[in-house]
C-alpha cells in the first residue's frame, strides 16, 4: 500500500476512534398507536400521547369546553411508539454506542431491532443503555411500549395491606399533578416526553461534573472541579479546564478526578435586587493525544448560601443568608406551566421568570407535585437572580418504602442532582410537599380505618424515605457547599401554634379555613412558604376555554368546569360579599375577583414584611397555571398578569412604607430589603379627600432615624388626623424621604373596605403620548383602574389620583382601550 495513503487511513481511523459523535433521534419519523389497534399514526417527539391524539384529530382539545371528561379513557390504555433510523458503516467503526432517553413517561419496555433492552418505571430518570452490539448498518428499528401508569399503580397499590390516600398516584414515579389537583385537570399522560439521543464514542468520556466552591473572598474564589470519567481503555489522558491542561492516568472503568481552579477578584452571583447575577463558564475537555474525546461547559455563579435556624425567645429562626448577609425572600410557588410539559417552550420559561424578576421577586419554590423542570427554567433563574427552593417530586399523600421503590427514588435523586447541582440559583432541596402534615393532620388514618400497626408503618416508611434515603443520597453526590436539605414543607401544619414560631409555614386559614383576610395580621410565621387565594383569569383566557363562540356566564358549564376546587365559586363569592359589592355582570365579576385576590395577598405580604426580622420570607401560592383555569395564580395560562401580579410588584419593592391599624392608632413601618442604608429619613403623612384636596399634613418623628432593614415610627392616633365621619371618603398618603428630600417609598391607606367607600364617578381621560405609551388622568379619585385590551400594560389595577398624569407603557400599540374602575361596580 502507498505509504501516504496508509498514513491518511491511519489518521482518519485515529480521528474516528478519538471523538464522540452525538446524534439526536428526536427528529426521526416517529409513529404511535394504541396497543389494541393495528393502525400506526404520526407522532411528535418529545411529546405525549394526548398531544399526538389531538394532532391526529382523534380527541378534542382537553383544555376546551368540558372535554377533559371525554379523554379520561386514555389513561387506561397501553401505547406503543416506534421509529426507524439509519446507521452508517462509519458510525459502526466507533467502539461504543449509548442510547439515551432523557425522559420516558413512565412504565415502558425499550426494544431495538426486536431485542428487549430495558424496562423503565420512572418518569424522572435518565435511561442510558449501551447498544453497540445491537446496532446494524442500514435500517434500525426502535420501539417503546408504554403500559398504563394508572393500571400499574393500582397493581402496586394492591400489594399494600392498607389503603393509601390518593392511590394509585403515590405508587407511580411520575408527575403527581397529572392525576388532577384543585387547580389542574386529570390528564395522566404517557410517551417520550424528553429528547432521545444516540452517542458514539471511543476510549473515554466525561460522565458527571460537579464544581465545589471551597472558599470565596473578595480576592479569590477557590474551586474544586470534580469529574467522573468512564474509560474504555486505560492510559494517559488530558483534562483541560478553560484550556489549562492537566494529565492523568486513567484506569479502565470509572475514574474520579479532582482539579483545583482559582478565580481572582471574583464577581459574585447576587439575588435579584442586590446586584448582578454574575456567571462564569467553566469548560472541561477530555483529550487523548490532543484529540477531543468529550467536553462539557458548566455555567456557575460564585455565592454562598446558608439556611439559618437558631433558637431565640420566640422559637427558632428560618432564613437564608446569601453572600454572608440575611436575605428577605420574596416570591412565589411554581407549578408546571402546562399539563403537557413537552410543549413548555424556552420562551415561556424565560417570560415567566422575567415576569417574576420584574415583580421584584428573588425566590421561587418549585412545588413537589409537578416535575423537575427543564434546564431552561434553571438557566433563566440563574440569569435573573432568582433563588430556587427545589422540592423533590412528592406531594400530599403517603408513599411506599419497599426496596424497589426506594432504589428507584435513589436513582431519581442521583439523576436530578447530577443534572442540576451546578446551578447557582438552587438554594435548598426539600424532601416533599405537605406529607409530614398529611400524616399528622389530615385524618387519613381514621378515614381508611388504619390499625395501630398500619399507622406506625406509614410513619416508618416516611422516615425511611425522607430522613434516610434522600438525604443520604444527596450526601453521596452533592458537595458540602450545595447540600442544604429540608425534609418537608411545611415542617408543622397550620393548625398548630408552633407552625408560626419555627420552620416554614403553609397558612391556609384564609381560603380553606374561610377566615377573614385580616387574620393574616395575626398568623405570621418565620418563613411563609405557602398561602393564597383564588382569582379569575383574564377575559382573553376565559374566552379560550371555549372551542366555539364564548358564552361568558358564571352559570355556563364550561366556566364551571374550569374551576377545579369543589367549593371554589362559593368561597370566592363569600369573600367578595365581605369586601366588595358582588356584580351580576360577568366582566365586572371577573374584575372584582381579581381585585379581591390582590387585596388578600397584599394584606398577607404587608403583615409578613412588617414582622421582619421575625419573618424572613413570603412565597405566595402560586405564580402560574397549567391550563386555562380559575386559580390562585398571579399570571394566567395565557401569560396575562392578573391584578395580583401587579400588586406583588408593588408589595415586593425593595423599600416600602407599611401601616398597621389597631385600636385607634396607626403604626408605620419602613422596610428596606436592599443593600443601601438611608440616614435621617422622615415620614410625611397627608390626609386627602377623594377630590384630591389635602385636609391635613403631618410629619412623623424622624430625628436621626436610620433605615437599615426595618424602622418603626411612633404610632399616630387616627382621630388627630381624620374625623370618624370622614373615613369613607378620605385616604392617607405617606411618603418616606431621605435626608435630601427624595422619596424612598410611597403608599396609600384606605380606612374602609372597598364596598363602603363613598366614591364619585371619575372622568377618566386617556392621552396617547406615543404609539406604545399612554397618559391617563382623572378629575376625582379613580379606584382600581382596570385597562382592558390585547396588550401588556406596564401598570394596571391601580389607584389614579386627581391632578396627576400617570404614564403607562404598552407591549404593543393598541387602538382602543376600555376602562373600568371600582365606581362602575358600586352602581349595580
Amino acid at each position: 500500500m502507498n505509504r501516504s495513503i496508509l498514513f491518511a487511513f491511519l489518521f482518519i481511523q485515529s480521528m474516528v476512534n478519538a471523538q464522540i459523535t452525538e446524534r439526536s433521534l428526536t427528529s426521526e419519523k416517529w409513529e404511535f398507536k394504541n396497543m389494541q389497534e393495528q393502525n400506526w399514526l404520526p407522532a411528535k417527539i418529545p411529546g405525549t400521547v394526548h398531544l399526538d391524539l389531538m394532532d391526529n384529530k382523534i380527541i378534542p382539545d382537553p383544555f376546551k369546553d368540558d372535554n377533559e371528561k371525554k379523554v379520561q379513557w386514555i389513561e387506561n390504555e397501553d401505547w406503543e411508539y416506534k421509529t426507524s433510523f439509519k446507521i452508517s458503516s462509519k458510525e459502526l467503526v466507533n467502539d461504543l454506542a449509548d442510547l439515551i432517553f432523557n425522559g420516558l413517561d413512565t412504565f415502558s419496555e425499550i426494544y431495538l431491532n426486536g431485542k428487549l433492552l430495558k424496562k423503565t418505571d420512572n418518569m424522572f430518570r435518565k435511561w442510558e443503555i449501551s447498544v453497540k452490539e445491537f446496532l446494524k448498518e442500514g435500517d434500525n428499528e426502535l420501539k417503546i411500549k408504554f403500559r398504563s401508569a394508572v393500571k400499574e399503580g393500582k397493581e402496586l397499590a394492591g400489594k399494600v395491606p392498607f389503603t393509601m390516600p390518593e392511590s394509585p398516584r403515590s405508587f407511580v414515579r411520575k408527575a403527581q399533578y397529572q392525576f388532577g389537583w384543585d387547580w389542574g385537570p386529570r390528564l395522566v399522560t404517557a410517551g417520550i416526553w424528553k429528547d432521545v439521543e444516540l452517542h458514539f464514542w471511543n476510549l473515554a468520556q466525561l460522565k458527571n461534573i460537579k464544581i465545589e466552591q471551597k472558599s470565596l473572598t473578595k480576592q479569590q474564589a477557590e474551586l474544586n472541579i470534580q469529574t467522573e470519567i468512564f474509560a474504555d481503555k486505560e492510559g494517559e489522558y488530558s483534562i483541560l479546564i478553560n484550556n489549562h491542561s492537566n494529565k492523568f492516568q486513567l484506569k479502565k472503568g470509572g475514574n474520579k478526578i479532582q482539579i483545583p481552579l482559582k478565580i481572582s477578584n471574583p464577581k459574585l452571583w447576587q439575588p435579584n435586587g442586590w446586584g448582578d447575577p454574575n456567571l462564569y463558564d467553566i469548560k472541561i475537555s477530555l483529550q487523548k493525544d490532543s484529540k477531543i474525546l468529550s467536553e462539557k461547559t458548566e455555567r456557575i455563579g460564585l455565592r454562598t448560601i446558608d439556611l439559618i435556624q437558631e433558637k431565640d425567645p420566640a422559637g427558632k429562626s428560618f432564613y437564608f443568608k446569601v453572600n454572608g448577609k440575611p436575605l428577605y425572600a420574596k416570591g412565589t410557588n411554581w407549578i408546571p406551566s402546562d399539563s403537557f410539559s413537552p410543549r413548555i417552550t424556552k420562551e415561556k420559561y424565560r417570560k415567566l421568570i422575567k415576569d417574576a424578576k420584574n415583580a421584584n421577586m428573588n425566590m421561587i419554590r418549585v412545588w413537589g407535585g409537578g416535575i423537575y423542570e427543564d434546564d431552561e427554567f434553571y438557566k433563566a433563574c440563574d440569569e435573573n437572580g432568582i433563588l430556587v427552593w427545589q422540592d423533590f417530586m412528592f406531594a400530599g399523600s403517603f408513599y411506599p418504602a419497599d426496596e424497589d421503590f426506594l432504589n428507584n427514588v435513589k436513582e431519581e435523586v442521583k439523576d436530578q442532582i447530577s443534572r442540576l447541582q451546578n446551578h447557582p440559583s438552587i438554594a435548598l432541596w426539600c424532601g416533599n410537599n405537605e406529607i409530614d402534615e398529611a400524616i399528622v393532620n389530615w385524618g387519613y388514618q381514621k378515614q381508611f380505618k388504619y390499625s395501630k400497626n398500619d399507622s406506625l408503618q406509614v410513619w416508618k416508611d416516611y422516615k425511611k424515605l425522607f430522613h434516610e434515603v434522600i438525604p443520604h443520597t444527596m450526601k453521596e453526590i452533592l458537595t458540602p457547599d450545595k447540600n442544604i436539605y429540608w425534609p418537608s414543607s411545611p415542617s408543622i401544619g397550620w393548625g398548630h401554634q408552633e407552625s408560626l414560631t419555627e420552620g416554614d409555614s403553609h397558612y391556609w386559614g384564609v381560603w380553606w379555613g374561610e377566615q377573614p383576610f385580616e387574620i393574616y395580621n395575626e398568623k405570621v410565621g418565620r418563613f411563609m412558604s405557602e398561602y393564597g387565594f383564588q382569582g379569575m383569569p383574564s377575559l382573553e383566557t376565559m374566552k379560550s376555554m371555549f372551542a366555539g363562540t364564548p358564552d361568558l356566564s358564571l352559570q355556563n358549564p364550561v366556566v364551571k368546569a374550569h374551576e377545579k376546587n369543589t367549593r371554589g365559586w362559593d368561597i370566592i363569592t363569600e369573600y367578595m360579599k365581605r369586601d366588595y359589592k358582588t356584580p351580576a355582570d360577568f366582566v365586572k365579576y371577573t374584575y372584582i375577583s381579581q381585585l379581591l385576590q390582590a387585596r388578600g395577598m397584599r394584606i398577607a405580604v404587608e403583615a409578613h414584611r412588617r414582622a421582619k426580622p421575625y419573618n424572613m420570607g413570603t412565597l405566595y401560592w402560586q405564580l402560574n397555571d397549567c391550563w386555562p383555569v380559575v386559580s390562585w395564580s398571579s399570571i394566567d395560562y395565557s401569560g396575562n398578569w392578573k391584578a395580583l401580579h401587579y400588586q406583588m410588584k408593588k408589595s415586593f419593592e425593595q423599600q416600602v412604607i407599611l401601616v398597621d391599624e389597631k385600636e385607634g392608632f396607626l403604626s408605620f413601618y419602613a422596610v428596606n430589603d436592599g443593600m443601601e442604608h438611608f440616614n435621617d429619613v422622615k415620614l410625611e403623612i397627608k390626609a386627602i379627600n377623594f377630590d384630591g384636596k389635602v385636609l391635613k399634613e403631618t410629619v412623623a418623628d424622624s430625628k436621626g432615624k436610620v433605615l437599615e432593614t426595618i424602622l418603626r415610627f411612633e404610632p399616630l392616633e387616627i382621630k388627630k388626623i381624620i374625623p370618624e365621619t370622614d373615613r369613607n371618603k378620605t385616604f392617607l398618603q405617606f411618603t418616606l424621604k431621605d435626608n435630601n428630600g427624595k422619596a424612598i417609598a410611597v403608599n396609600h391607606y384606605f380606612f374602609s373596605k372597598p364596598k363602603d367607600l363613598q366614591l364619585t364617578k371619575p372622568a377618566i381621560k386617556i392621552k396617547r403620548i406615543t404609539a406604545d405609551e399612554i397618559g391617563i388622568s382623572t378629575d376625582v379619585l379613580a379606584k382600581d383602574v382596570y385597562l382592558i385590551g390585547d396588550t401588556h400594560f406596564s401598570d394596571n389595577f391601580f389607584d389614579l389620583f386627581p391632578g396627576t398624569l400617570k404614564k403607562i407603557k404598552l407591549s404593543k400599540p393598541l387602538e382602543n382601550i376600555e376602562v373600568l374602575s371600582l365606581w362602575d361596580t358600586l352602581q349595580d
